[in-house]
Parts: structure tokens; C-alpha cells; sequence
């Protein structure tokens, strides 16, 4: 048993290879600001940014994964998601893909039921 009890926490090929990225950019800009080598903390910073268009591409070629809770069979961080070409719902990295993706992943309207009541001791 995990120290943060039996839930999926979302490990995913996508998540694990964009924050490897991102260290390391983020490791680059500070050696370079402590070297004030200003060209070096660009390429930190650019490497940072390209962290997240991988994170990203990698998520629509189905190695990321959806909002909200997955089956426990698909918990391990080595499946793909098999829902991924069309998209997700109210995922906004699915919408910005393209209008294939973004017509498949609109959202849906909430009905009045779903939404939080309003509190009206205020």
C-alpha cells in the first residue's frame, strides 16, 4: 500500500517525460543565472517551453491522461488511453488540437442539478 492510499494519481509517460524536461531546463536557466550567462538562461527557459508542447503532444497521442478518475486497470503509467484521438471532454489541450479534436471534446452543458448550490446565508 502507497503512503497515499489505493487512488490513481495519474502517472503518465506524458506527465513523466514533460517534468524530466522541464528540470532539466529549469537546472539550465538557474546554472546560468548563477553564472550570468544571459544566452543560457534563454535556452533554460525555451527548454522549459518545450517541456510543455511534448507534455502536450504526447497527451494527444494518447500517452497522457483524461480528467477524473481512470479504471484501476488503467492506472499503470505504461498504458496509453484508448479514448485519446477523439479527445476529451472539458479538456482544454484536446480543444486547442484542432477542430476534429475540439468538436469531439466540447464540453457539455451542465444541467441546473449538477451545479454547486448557492449559498444563501451570505
Amino acid at each position: 500500500m502507497s503512503a497515499h492510499g489505493h487512488v490513481d494519481l495519474g502517472h503518465t509517460v506524458a506527465g513523466w517525460t514533460g517534468t524530466a524536461i522541464a528540470l532539466v531546463g529549469t537546472a539550465a536557466a538557474g546554472a546560468a543565472v548563477c553564472a550570468s550567462w544571459t544566452p543560457g538562461i534563454w535556452i533554460g527557459l525555451g527548454t522549459v517551453a518545450v517541456a510543455g508542447l511534448v507534455t502536450w503532444a504526447l497527451h494527444l497521442a494518447g500517452w497522457g491522461k483524461p480528467s477524473g478518475p481512470r479504471p484501476e486497470s488503467q492506472w499503470d503509467w505504461r498504458v496509453r488511453d484508448t479514448v485519446a484521438h477523439t479527445g476529451h471532454a472539458d479538456c482544454l489541450g484536446c480543444r486547442l488540437s484542432g477542430p476534429r479534436r475540439g468538436t469531439a471534446a466540447a464540453p457539455r452543458p451542465r444541467s441546473a442539478a449538477s451545479l454547486p448550490a448557492a449559498d444563501s446565508s451570505a
